[in-house]
């Protein structure tokens, strides 16, 4: 637990390898997500309650699945994704919100995936996968800690203190590693910083510093406007629906905004040490 008591850094390849083999050792890890932070860990049932008890959230609260690309269609079971979406369309839409930052995807589970990690919608047994897009250097330890670990993935989590134990009616996502580490302080949480915090979210113009976006394709919501079949956001986060609706356009696809995604996760302020004190 000691390997990173100094800062360590996404960018730097031994910092890395001491990430991924914390993660493979059974310690919850705080990494730099795209333009925010994350809490990563392995995705047995003992290591995702003991995480979740650490944020001050409910032992059994299901966890998201995190993977790189190479893995990620694994995570779902393909014939049970509604046949107006057909797979290549999807793939590359996929592909193309990858390659844009971080995002979520829900569908399907496939058979493999825990029942710590499965949702339910319906009747439907589904699988929340959340990345912080392909440009992030944290997809190269996510590949290390799977490898050490032998499994297709790893459960992760926002990197903050839980609503339920804070009493504030939301947490939103810490996006700077001060204030992340003065969250989680007397836990030795080890944390993974972005090298430049301020230059990694200007790096991600259409992307608020908050959570991921959602977007959902278990079930089909209808046609949309220009008669395309519809996927459901679920959450509205660091990806705007304004710039979410053009990109599914240019794959086939309309969005539909679901009961959850009604208003926008909120953002931290910049943190002051003015403020803290």
């Amino acid at each position: 637990m000691d390997a990173l008591v100094k800062p360590a850094f996404v960018d730097v390849a031994a910092d890395r390898r001491v990430a991924a083999a914390l993660i493979a050792s059974g310690q919850p890890l705080a990494h730099a997500f795209g333009n925010i932070y994350a809490l990563s860990m392995r995705p047995d049932a003992g290591s995702v309650a003991r995480a979740n008890l650490m944020k001050g959230r409910p032992a059994g609260q299901t966890g998201s699945a995190l993977t790189t690309r190479r893995h990620m269609e694994a995570l779902f079971d393909w014939d049970a994704v509604p046949r107006v979406f057909p797979r290549p369309a999807l793939l590359s839409l996929f592909d193309e919100l990858l390659d844009a930052g971080p995002i979520g995807l829900r569908g399907p589970a496939a058979a493999s995936i825990p029942t710590h990690l499965a949702g339910e919608d319906g009747g439907r047994r589904t699988v929340q996968f959340v990345s912080p897009g392909s440009r992030c250097p944290s997809n190269i330890m996510v590949a290390a800690a799977t490898e050490m670990l032998g499994t297709r993935y790893l459960c992760v989590t926002s990197a903050n203190r839980s609503h339920h134990a804070t009493g504030a009616a939301e947490e939103p996502a810490h996006f700077e590693a001060l204030p992340l580490a003065l969250d989680f302080a007397g836990t030795r949480l080890p944390i993974l910083r972005h090298r430049d915090e301020a230059a990694v979210r200007a790096a991600h113009p259409r992307h608020a510093p908050i959570s991921t976006s959602i977007l959902a394709f278990h079930r089909y919501a209808g046609l949309g406007p220009e008669g395309c079949p519809a996927l459901t956001l679920e959450r509205h986060g660091s990806l705007d629906i304004v710039d979410l609706v053009p990109i599914l356009a240019r794959h086939g696809f309309a969005l539909a905004i679901g009961a959850g995604a009604s208003r926008r996760l909120g953002q931290r302020p910049l943190f002051s040490l003015g403020a803290a004190a």
